[in-house]
């Protein structure tokens, strides 16, 4: 009717416009979602001297509610996912109603909403304070993953390629820490590869005013646009889930973590859980 009445005008849908214009974030959209990242750090720091054997699920949850709020945030982005043992395995875990044991580790997936803007962070912490043997062994490796995709994410490159070279760098970690055999990977599917056994999610989606914003996976990746990192290693015959996950801003020459003064090191956290 539009058209029929005013058939100067050009018309277009709006959908893919805003899709566009939404990706690309200017500075004063990353000071509003630095400062919901800086709500979620402070957060992360108070959990490393909460948490101890015995505490509930929910009562991790309603301390990251206490925290956001206290600090004027809007409250979760989403869900909080609260997951010891082997409920981290669980990807979208929200039962959040079981004992953290001693000698486990915890999965916290959470990020705090400020001015409509989501922060996304994942850390995994031993329930102790201390990482064992072989899970510190894991969390590094999950960490060398995480450190590995953000050296490759950049603009040029699509998600899906992305994906696939941390794969092949998966691949690799996997073998070296005693999850894959060379025969695995030499006969793979190409369709489900290997690491898909251990690692069986996207490594990256875009962030902004929701926590899985819209963007695109074939179109190469431009500067302006935010992501998350986040490779996990899952191992049913371990009981055990490991994710790391912070957020970038992708530069023209590369990127930029927003999260960089957020502990990763596994060596940080059991400093901050000591104290």
């Amino acid at each position: 009717m539009m058209k029929q009445r005013y058939p100067l005008h050009n018309y277009k849908r709006s959908a893919k416009i805003l899709k566009e214009l939404r990706g690309i974030k200017s500075v004063l959209e990353i000071e509003v979602l630095q400062k919901a990242i800086d709500i979620t750090d402070t957060t992360f720091r108070h959990l490393l001297q909460f948490i101890k054997p015995g505490v509930m699920e929910y009562e991790i949850e309603a301390e990251i509610y206490h925290q956001f709020m206290k600090q004027r945030s809007a409250g979760p982005a989403y869900g909080s996912i609260i997951a010891s043992g082997n409920n981290a395995r669980v990807l979208h875990y929200v039962e959040n109603n079981r004992e953290c044991k001693d000698g486990e580790l915890i999965l916290m997936d959470f990020g705090a909403e400020y001015g409509n803007y989501c922060a996304d962070l994942t850390r995994t912490i031993p329930v102790n304070g201390k990482f064992g043997r072989r899970q510190k062994t894991v969390y590094n490796a999950c960490l060398h993953l995480h450190n590995y995709a953000a050296s490759i994410l950049k603009p040029g490159i699509s998600i899906i390629e992305y994906t696939d070279k941390v794969g092949e760098e998966a691949t690799q970690v996997f073998l070296k820490i005693g999850l894959l055999r060379k025969s695995e990977v030499k006969n793979e599917d190409v369709e489900n590869r290997a690491y898909r056994k251990y690692l069986y999610h996207g490594i990256s989606h875009h962030l902004g005013i929701d926590v899985h914003d819209l963007g695109t996976r074939t179109e190469p990746i431009k500067a302006g646009m935010v992501f998350t990192i986040e490779p996990g290693i899952y191992i049913e015959e371990e009981q055990m889930g490991v994710r790391i996950e912070n957020n970038f801003w992708i530069t023209k020459s590369g990127n930029k973590d927003l999260m960089k003064n957020i502990p990763i090191l596994a060596e940080d956290i059991e400093a901050l859980m000591k104290k």
